[in-house]
């Protein structure tokens, strides 16, 4: 009997296959994960009593790579930023060490009160960031579809929009990657016809997926409760570490998500240290970005620690300690 190709995937020779596969794709390659950070970690902060440079300031202190950006609360005059800030973005970048991780965009279809956006309409503002992406030295974008339901299955046209937005992401040298994170199950007709039309449209490099580790939390604060509930799930394990491999060739980059280092370098809700070693030993390189989602974000200094006590444990699993 032929089996399917989901069947395959969850078979130890489909898990192998996709992984050797992956090295000529886009998320699995010879080296291992690097480190970076996302400005959202310090939005508390961002434009209060911190400016971005001072951010930059902290990620080279802690070694890190690359940076993420949400394009519409970070660029200056976005969608036109002036010549001026771009000249001023790249001398901060050559100044701190840094390479343009991540560019986060929104693929809004509700900007009409009463009627969804449609493709072309999607696809027109699309090219407005993709352009600005590619001025800013963004090679990798994390693109927010528009949601359905509460366990974030995209709007019906999002294979129309990708189709249609193609050309222009290969024109703008930019991938495009929605994010997936919790409470979306990895096991799911949504990922199932992500990989298929990704396999199908032969859409790689230009069309991926981004992962949160919020897939992975085993150990949920109270606050992070109520998404539980809102998708009726029954267990807080939504996904085990091990479901991430069939889907490497095919994610660039992930958020670090995390809402809680304790006093000895440890995130308390997710299970680092079994995720971490699953992505090296399957020799994934692209960016683990930093992504604070915990409490206590407005008071002065207390992201910043959290962000480098993240990257303390993360030097440490990544064998640079």
């Amino acid at each position: 009997m032929e089996m399917t190709r989901k069947q395959f995937l969850q078979t130890a020779a489909g898990i192998a296959t996709v992984a050797a596969v992956g090295a000529s794709c886009v998320g699995a390659s010879k080296g291992k994960p690097k480190r970076g950070v996302s400005l959202y970690s310090y939005s508390g902060e961002l434009g209060c009593t911190m400016t971005m440079e001072d951010c930059m300031v902290e990620m080279l202190d802690m070694g890190a790579e690359g940076i993420e950006i949400l394009a519409p609360a970070h660029i200056e005059g976005y969608p036109n930023p002036s010549e001026e800030w771009v000249k001023n973005w790249f001398a901060m970048l050559e100044k701190y060490k840094l390479k343009q991780g991540e560019y986060c965009h929104w693929m809004d279809s509700r900007l009409h009160q009463g009627r969804e956006l449609d493709a072309k309409e999607t696809v027109d503002y699309m090219i407005l960031d993709m352009k600005l992406a590619n001025r800013l030295g963004f090679k990798y974008g994390r693109s927010k579809f528009g949601v359905i339901d509460e366990t974030l299955t995209p709007v019906k046209n999002w294979q129309e929009i990708v189709k249609m937005a193609l050309p222009y992401a290969q024109q703008y040298d930019f991938r495009i990657n929605p994010e997936v994170h919790a409470p979306t199950r990895l096991k799911s007709k949504m990922m199932d016809d992500y990989v298929e039309f990704i396999d199908k449209e032969k859409t790689l490099p230009w069309f991926g997926i981004h992962f949160d580790f919020g897939l992975f939390v085993n150990k949920p604060t109270p606050g992070m409760m109520g998404m539980y509930k809102a998708t009726g799930e029954t267990s807080t394990v939504i996904n085990k570490p091990e479901d991430i491999v069939p889907f490497l060739p095919y994610v660039p980059n992930m958020h670090t998500k995390f809402v809680n280092m304790s006093e000895d370098f440890v995130e308390t809700t997710t299970p680092y240290d079994e995720i971490i070693p699953i992505l090296i030993k399957h020799k994934w390189d692209g960016y683990l970005l930093s992504e604070y989602e915990g409490e206590n974000k407005n008071v002065p200094g207390y992201s910043s620690d959290q962000v480098r006590k993240q990257h303390v444990m993360l030097k440490r699993l990544l064998g640079e300690a």
